[in-house]
């Protein structure tokens, strides 16, 4: 059976009214697997023109949710839209590329017979086979076997497949998987390039150096729920600074009594201070006034990876 004739025996959710910037809008959005919650009231908006990375543990319900907005998988409950559309309607499939976990392609076809098959499956026009593998940088290999490619290239591969459409939304879930050090900082420079104009990126990753560098904005989901949204700065939250002094309790009342200061906390031997960076100069200007020492003055702000864990909690979800 086909995809499509496969799609078309399903019932599908009802799509949510259309807005001109989002490209994808789900509304309390679950799946259930008997008494597993894989993906849990899910709401979640992609805007047009971005890269959106969608970031959790393995086993969060990322996959699942890439499965549901694609029409792969019935949803328990909850609305969804994906390009004006319900998510596997065919509208919205011709304008939608996607690659779910890694590319599983006929190895002993070359890299330009395996899109060829695949442009005919898809309706795609052939004409595309040629701009979408140069996109990808692969057009000098492109006569070789598939299953004779690294596993970059092969990754580069399923990329190109998703292209073929020329889609104005491309779903790429854990596309540097497997990859060289190098190979996922290509990787991530192709993405990036990919959400420029009028085309959307919803990347699932599980890599917070991958999503800071490559996405605009960023969903993080816990066990099926999203429990942190917004841009990378938003979700890193405001810079502070950080002190230390001798003697440590002295540098703590002078800092606390200072305009512009509004919390002082003491961690690891230190001064934490939220607080304008460019109170600096005035509170080191405090201490020494006080006869404090500072041996380090310096900004300081949340990591993504520390936001990440404080979000999903440092356990292994099971989803």
């Amino acid at each position: 059976m086909t995809l499509q004739s496969e799609l078309t025996t399903r019932p599908v959710i009802e799509p949510d009214r259309r807005t001109d910037d989002l490209v994808i809008e789900t509304r309390d959005l679950t799946k259930r697997y008997g008494n597993l919650v894989a993906v849990d009231e899910l709401t979640l908006r992609v805007r047009r023109g971005e890269v959106y990375g969608f970031l959790g543990p393995n086993g969060a319900g990322k996959t699942t949710t890439l499965r549901m907005l694609l029409g792969l998988v019935r949803p328990s409950s909850g609305r969804a839209s994906v390009l004006g559309a319900a998510p596997g309607n065919p509208s919205g499939l011709a304008r939608t590329g996607a690659m779910i976990e890694s590319a599983a392609l006929y190895p002993f076809l070359s890299g330009r017979d395996n899109l060829r098959v695949l442009a005919r499956h898809a309706g795609a026009p052939e004409e595309r086979i040629e701009p979408a593998l140069a996109e990808v940088d692969l057009s000098d290999r492109a006569g070789d076997r598939f299953g004779s490619y690294s596993q970059g290239m092969k990754q580069r591969l399923g990329v190109a497949a998703a292209l073929l459409k020329d889609p104005e939304l491309l779903i790429l879930d854990e596309p540097t998987n497997g990859l060289d050090p190098a190979g996922m900082a290509e990787m991530r420079s192709f993405i990036r390039s990919l959400g420029r104009g009028r085309r959307t990126v919803l990347l699932s990753s599980h890599l917070m150096s991958e999503v800071e560098q490559v996405c605009d904005r960023v969903g993080v989901i816990r066990s099926g729920k999203l429990v942190g949204e917004g841009t990378v700065d938003e979700l890193r939250g405001r810079a502070g600074l950080r002190v230390r002094a001798e003697p440590l309790a002295s540098a703590e009342r002078v800092v606390a009594a200072l305009n512009g200061v509004e919390k002082v906390t003491t961690s690891d031997g230190a001064l934490r201070i939220t607080a304008d960076v460019a109170n600096a100069p005035a509170i080191n200007r405090a201490l020494v006034n006080a006869g404090v020492d500072v041996t380090e003055l310096s900004p300081e702000r949340a990591s993504l990876e520390q936001v990440f864990l404080e979000l999903t909690g440092n356990r292994k979800d099971e989803s």
